[in-house]
């Protein structure tokens, strides 16, 4: 198993499936909720560890009820969350996310615990392969980068300004289309790695602004795209890591995402191995 650090946020979900979303300032009736553990750090640290990754989780919860439905998908699959505090003033991040038939969704953060994660509560060298988005504050991110001393992939996401030095540093940089127009250019000065994600159309992988590979998803049904995002995250590091060429890499985990886009909610989507390893081969 390969060990990963991730550093990043960590969420409950509320998500609330209905008719249509709405457009502003229109209410949607119909809906039926469900409450899933959620943020985009969990997911990935989830969908790793469900890969074959050995994942530690570093992050921040409130000391609530929240915090243990929050934690409890982490914790059943062996992720490591020693690195994990219970904040005694702020409550556990939610995330509130609409979700229409076809299995597109907004979401609204609030972040709550997420925003006390400092560079204080990080060990001053990660050692091991590193992931990090950006739902935590930018100083803790750009620290984490900074000290690490291995792999290190940015998912730059939500879109947000972050150092040169952090474009430079990321060995793997993962954009979805959206973040890819906000950063331009920028994303291929650094030398490494990047990977624009297009939905069901795939992801095509970069190197100094020239494409190296690409892959296109297995077809399946959409329930919820909510997660499918973080799934792949999760799957490319560990393929990568494993070894695997970049194709195939991207190949694997275009079907970790599309598995996760059948099923609802974040965490509770996220693949195994089995399923993803049989979904690549039967789409061979």
């Amino acid at each position: 198993m390969t060990a990963i650090t991730v550093v990043g946020s960590i969420n409950l979900d509320f998500v609330a499936t209905g008719p249509a979303l709405p457009a502003p300032g229109e209410t949607v009736t119909g809906a039926t909720l469900a409450r899933h553990p959620g943020g985009k750090g969990a997911n990935q640290a989830l969908a790793a560890q469900r890969l074959g990754g050995d994942v530690a989780m570093i992050g921040r919860v409130g000391r609530d009820a929240l915090a243990e439905e929050a934690l409890a998908l982490l914790l059943e699959a062996d992720v490591d969350v020693g690195g994990v505090i219970a904040d005694d003033a702020l409550t556990t991040g939610v995330a509130l996310i609409a979700v229409d038939p076809e299995g597109e969704n907004q979401i609204v953060v609030a972040a709550g615990a997420n925003h006390a994660v400092t560079p204080e509560q990080l060990p001053q060298r990660i050692e091991t392969p590193l992931i990090v988005q950006l739902e935590l504050p930018i100083e803790t991110v750009e620290a984490a980068v900074g000290r690490a001393t291995g792999f290190v992939c940015a998912n730059l996401a939500p879109a947000a300004p972050v150092s040169e030095a952090l474009l430079r540093r990321a060995d793997l940089i993962v954009v979805n289309e959206t973040e890819a127009a906000f950063y331009g250019d920028l994303l291929h000065h650094g030398g490494g790695r990047v990977i624009v994600t297009r939905g069901a159309r795939g992801a095509t992988l970069y190197q100094r602004g020239v494409e190296l590979a690409r892959a296109a998803p297995p077809r399946v049904t959409a329930v919820d795209a909510t997660g499918a995002g973080d799934g792949f995250v999760g799957a490319v590091v560990v393929a990568l890591l494993e070894g695997m060429e970049p194709a195939d890499a991207l190949r694997f985990a275009c079907a970790a995402g599309a598995l996760a886009a059948t099923r609802p909610g974040a965490q509770s989507s996220l693949p195994t191995r089995d399923e993803v390893d049989a979904i690549v081969e039967q789409d061979a």
